[in-house]
């Protein structure tokens, strides 16, 4: 659904912004970049590419990353996608 297509959807009635933004909301996906790195698409205009390691070392950290964001929400701000 394109973003004129929610819009209209929205204006009409027919679905609410809350259901607008879930539709708009790009899905993320995973490939193997041409350099053999793991592209992450979806997230941002250009995707986020590491390599394995890199993605194992990030992953890894998991908990202390979701540990920082908790104590550091007040912060930190939500990007909005467009």
């Amino acid at each position: 659904m394109t973003q004129a297509e929610v819009l209209a959807a929205v204006a009409a009635g027919k679905m609410t912004p809350e259901e607008a933004q879930k539709a708009l909301e790009k899905k993320l996906s995973l490939k193997v970049s041409q350099k053999g790195a793991v592209q992450l698409d979806g997230l941002r205009r250009f995707p986020v590419t590491l390599y394995k390691r890199e993605w194992e070392r990030v992953l890894a950290m998991a908990p202390q990353i979701t540990a920082f964001i908790e104590e550091n929400k007040s912060k930190l701000s939500s990007k909005v996608e467009e």
